[in-house]
C-alpha cells in the first residue's frame, strides 16, 4: 500500500507537470517542410526582418517595416492598398495611421474573414518582435501556406496589418469607421502579444453571447487551445484593449484574440527582440491560425451572432470543453444535493461526527489565511528587499517565475504541515470544510462571475472522493488521484497565469489557488503518512528557490535595469531640470542628480500606469526651440467662444501633449478629427496627445463658454536626448534599458497659453 501511495503521488506531480507541457506545441526546425504547411522558421524570418530596429509611428524604421510587409504580400500575388489618415480613437491620442490591406477573393458573396495584427512597435525603444511582429509574421506565413494549397475559399479573406495600435488602436479605428470593406467583415482573427513567450490565450470579443463562436471554434479543432471563460471575464475588467475591441464596439463585429503574456518583463522594452521571442509560442500562434483559417474561410460568417453564452475551459486530451450558462445553476444544485446526501450517509454510518467536522475547518482556515497573507505581502516584501524592482513597471521581475515557485513551495509547506498536525482527524471529517468552501465559491461565481462556473467540475471529483472515503476506510490511492485529475489539470496553470499576467502584486491569487487546489486533492493527501516529510521537503524547496531568486535578483546585461532620464525646459519659469522616473538610479543617470536632487513639485506629463516622476534636479539651460504658435481664430459666437490655434514644431519632435485648466469644452477638434463627447466629459485635464509624423503641425479648434478662461499647457517632446549635439549624455550601459511606458531619453519643453 505504501508503494502504491508513493507511485500515485509521483503520478499526481507528473499530471501537474503535464498540465503545463500540454498547452503548447514543441518547436523543431521546419524550414524545409512542404510549402502548403505553416513553417515556424519561415515565420521567424519575417519576425527577424520586422524587428531590426524600433518602428513606432514617426520613427524611420516604421516606413521600412511598412515597405517590407507590402513587398511580402505582393510576392504572394496579392494587390495591396494603404489606407492613411488621422484618427484619435477613444483615448485622445492623435496620429496619422497607415493601414496595409489586401484581399483574397472567394467563390461566394457572404461575409469575409479578416486576419488582423499591427506592425507598429511601442515608442520608443521596443523592437516589436513579439508585439506584434510575431502576429504579422504568423499572418504572412499562414496566408502564404494557404495560397500554396491552390484552393479557392468560399469567403473573401481580408488581410489588415493595422498601424498605430500602440498609440490608441488608431489604425483599427481608421479602418472600422472609414473603410468601405468593414461592412463585408463577418469575423476577425487578431494576433497579439503582451510578453515574449508562454502559451497563446484565446479571448473572444462579442457584444452578445459567445455560444455560436465557441461551437465554431470547437469545429475548427485547433490542436492546442488554451482558453477559459474566466480569463475573458478578467480581460474585460482590465484596462487593456486590442484592435479587436474597436471592431466589437464600433462595428459590432465578432472576433477571436490570440495573445501570449509570459515573459512579461520584455513587453514594450528594448528586450522585445528576435532573440527573446519563444519559438514554441510562435508555433502556437501558427497552430491556431491554420485550422481556423481553413474552417472560417468556408463557413457562413453571417450566422455567428448568438444570445447564448457558454462556459468553456481547456484540458489536455479533451481540448476545449464547453456547456451553456443554463447548466450553471442545475449543476450547482446537484452538487449541493450530493453534499447533503453524503453528509446524511456519513452521519448514518457514523463515519462523520460534528466535533471532528468543526475541527476540520481549522486547518483549512489556517492555510488560507497564512498563504493569502503571504501572497498579499509578496510585492511589498520583494520591493522592500530589492528597491530596484520598483523600476520594473510591469510588476513582473526577471526572476518572477522563481518567485512563483518560492511562494507555491511555501504554500504547500503550510498546507502539508498544518494538515499533518491534524492527522488524527479522519479524512472524511476533514473533507467537509473544503467541500463547503468550494460550494460557497461556486455559488458566488455562478451569481457574480459566470465565466468561472467551470469551477464546479473539479468539485464533483471532490464529492466523488468524499463518497469513496465515507464507504472505504482505505481507498485506492490511484482512484483518489484519478478523481483529483480535473482539479490538477485545470487549476495548475492558473497558479502561474495570474502573477504572470497581472504581475507579482497578484501573487495572492497563486498562493490562494495553491491552497484551494490542495484542498481538492485532500482525499488523497489525507491518507498519506508522510505529510510531515512532504512539508519539510517543500520547506527545503522554499529556501532553495528563495536562494535561487536572490542569486537572480541583480541587474546585468541579461537582466538589464530599466532607467529613465529627461531634460525639461519650462518656458513659463525660464528654468531647466533633469528629471527621472527611477526610484533607484544607476550611475548613468544618477550623475545628473548629484546636486540639488529633490522630489518634483508637480507632474509634467502623462504616462501609463500613472507613473509619476521620482526626482528632479537643476540642469544647465540649453537653447531648445519652442514650437511656433499661431492663433488662427479667436471669436465669440452666441454664448460660446471659438479658438483655433496651429502649433508647428521648430525642431524635430515626436510628441505633443496638450493639457487644459478645469474648463468645460463643448467641442474639440484636432487636425480636423473631432474628439468624442464622452472623452471630453471624462478626460480630466489632458486634452490630446499627438504622436507626430514628419514633424507635422497640430491644429486645435476648441469651443467653450464665452465667460470661461482657457489655459493650454503644451508639452513638446523629442526622443533625442542621447543624440542631441548640445548635450553630452553618455550611452546607456548594457546593464540597463530605457524604462518603458514613460517619456524617456527625451527633451521636453513646457509652454502655457492663456485665453482670457
Amino acid at each position: 500500500m505504501k508503494t502504491s501511495r508513493t507511485i500515485a503521488l509521483i503520478l499526481l506531480f507528473l499530471a501537474a507537470y503535464w498540465s503545463f507541457t500540454a498547452l503548447m506545441p514543441t518547436y523543431e526546425a521546419d524550414k524545409e517542410v512542404a510549402l502548403d504547411v505553416f513553417s515556424t522558421d519561415r515565420a521567424l524570418d519575417h519576425v527577424k526582418k520586422l524587428s531590426m530596429e524600433p518602428h513606432a509611428v514617426g520613427f524611420p524604421g516604421h516606413q521600412r517595416a511598412k515597405s517590407y510587409i507590402i513587398s511580402e504580400l505582393k510576392k504572394m500575388g496579392l494587390e495591396t492598398t494603404v489606407q492613411e489618415g488621422y484618427t484619435a480613437g477613444d483615448w485622445g491620442n492623435l496620429s496619422k495611421a497607415s493601414n496595409i490591406l489586401a484581399r483574397i477573393k472567394g467563390r461566394g458573396d457572404g461575409k469575409a474573414l479578416l486576419l488582423l495584427s499591427h506592425y507598429d512597435s511601442s515608442p520608443h525603444s521596443s523592437y516589436g518582435a513579439s508585439d506584434a511582429g510575431s502576429g504579422v509574421a504568423t499572418i504572412l506565413e499562414g496566408i502564404r501556406a494557404f495560397l500554396s494549397q491552390n484552393k479557392i475559399p468560399e469567403n473573401d479573406i481580408i488581410i489588415l496589418i493595422s498601424d498605430a495600435e500602440e498609440l490608441g488602436l488608431n489604425g483599427a479605428d481608421l479602418f472600422v469607421n472609414n473603410h468601405p470593406w468593414v461592412k463585408d467583415v463577418g469575423l476577425a482573427l487578431n494576433f497579439e502579444a503582451r510578453g515574449s513567450g508562454g502559451p497563446s490565450y484565446m479571448l473572444i470579443e462579442t457584444n452578445r453571447g459567445n455560444g455560436a463562436l465557441i461551437k465554431e471554434f470547437v469545429k475548427a479543432n485547433p490542436k492546442y487551445p488554451v482558453s477559459n471563460s474566466l480569463a475573458y471575464s478578467i480581460y474585460k475588467m482590465l484596462p487593456n484593449d486590442t484592435d479587436l475591441t474597436v471592431f466589437r464596439e464600433d462595428g459590432d463585429i465578432e472576433g477571436f484574440n490570440f495573445a501570449f503574456i509570459d515573459d512579461h518583463f520584455d513587453y514594450h522594452t528594448a528586450l522585445d527582440n528576435f532573440q527573446r521571442l519563444d519559438r514554441k509560442t510562435l508555433a502556437h500562434q501558427g497552430s491556431y491560425l491554420m485550422p481556423l483559417l481553413s474552417h472560417f474561410a468556408n463557413t457562413d460568417l453571417g450566422n455567428l451572432k448568438s444570445l447564448d453564452d457558454y462556459v468553456y475551459f481547456n484540458m489536455p486530451v479533451f481540448k476545449l470543453i464547453s456547456y451553456p450558462f443554463e447548466w450553471i445553476w442545475p449543476m450547482f444544485v446537484i452538487a449541493v444535493l450530493a453534499f447533503v446526501l453524503l453528509l446524511f450517509s456519513g452521519f448514518k454510518k457514523k463515519v462523520l461526527n460534528a466535533k471532528d467536522i468543526l475541527k476540520g475547518f481549522l486547518p483549512m482556515l489556517i492555510t488560507l489565511m497564512i498563504n493569502g497573507l503571504a501572497g498579499y505581502l509578496c510585492w511589498s516584501i520583494i520591493t522592500w528587499w530589492y528597491p530596484g524592482f520598483k523600476d520594473m513597471l510591469h510588476g513582473f521581475t526577471y526572476n518572477g517565475h522563481t518567485y512563483i515557485a518560492v511562494y507555491v513551495a511555501f504554500s504547500l509547506f503550510v498546507c502539508f504541515y498544518t494538515y499533518h498536525k491534524f492527522r488524527k482527524t479522519a479524512t472524511p471529517n476533514l473533507l467537509v470544510a473544503p467541500i463547503f468552501i468550494w460550494l460557497l465559491i461556486c455559488g458566488l461565481v455562478a451569481n457574480y462571475l459566470k465565466g468561472a462556473s467551470f469551477f464546479i467540475i473539479p468539485l464533483f471529483g471532490l464529492l466523488a472522493s468524499f463518497l469513496v472515503t465515507i464507504n472505504q476506510e482505505k481507498p485506492n490511492p490511484f482512484l483518489m488521484v484519478f478523481l483529483a485529475l480535473p482539479a490538477v489539470l485545470i487549476y495548475s496553470p492558473f497558479i502561474k497565469m495570474f502573477p504572470v499576467g497581472l504581475g507579482l502584486k497578484m501573487m495572492v491569487a497563486a498562493t490562494v489557488f495553491t491552497t484551494l487546489l490542495f484542498l481538492l486533492v485532500l482525499p488523497f493527501f489525507g491518507q498519506l503518512k508522510s505529510k510531515g516529510r512532504l512539508a519539510y521537503l517543500f520547506l527545503f524547496l522554499f529556501f532553495a528557490f528563495g536562494i535561487s531568486s536572490h542569486i537572480q535578483s541583480n541587474f546585468n546585461e541579461e537582466r538589464p535595469k530599466p532607467s529613465s532620464l529627461l531634460y525639461v525646459y519650462d518656458a513659463d519659469t525660464d528654468s531647466s531640470l533633469w528629471a527621472s522616473y527611477d526610484h533607484l538610479m544607476i550611475g548613468w543617470n544618477g550623475q545628473f542628480f548629484q546636486n540639488n536632487k529633490r522630489k518634483p513639485d508637480a507632474e509634467t506629463i502623462s504616462s501609463k500606469y500613472r507613473t509619476s516622476l521620482s526626482y528632479v534636479a537643476d540642469a544647465p539651460k540649453k537653447n531648445i526651440e519652442l514650437p511656433y504658435i499661431d492663433t488662427v481664430m479667436d471669436t465669440i459666437i452666441g454664448e460660446n467662444r471659438l479658438v483655433e490655434i496651429c502649433i508647428s514644431p521648430k525642431r524635430k519632435v515626436n510628441r505633443l501633449e496638450v493639457f487644459t485648466n478645469p474648463i468645460k469644452l463643448n467641442k474639440a477638434t484636432v487636425n480636423r478629427v473631432p474628439l468624442s463627447s464622452y472623452f471630453l466629459e471624462n478626460r480630466n485635464s489632458r486634452l490630446v496627445t499627438h504622436y507626430i509624423t514628419n514633424n507635422d503641425f497640430t491644429e486645435l479648434q476648441l469651443e467653450f463658454p464665452k465667460d470661461s478662461i482657457l489655459e493650454l499647457t503644451l508639452y513638446e517632446a523629442s526622443n533625442d536626448l542621447l543624440q542631441h549635439q548640445d548635450f553630452s549624455v553618455p550611452e546607456r550601459p548594457k546593464t540597463s534599458i530605457p524604462m518603458p511606458f514613460v517619456l524617456n531619453d527625451a527633451i521636453l519643453t513646457i509652454k502655457t497659453l492663456r485665453f482670457e
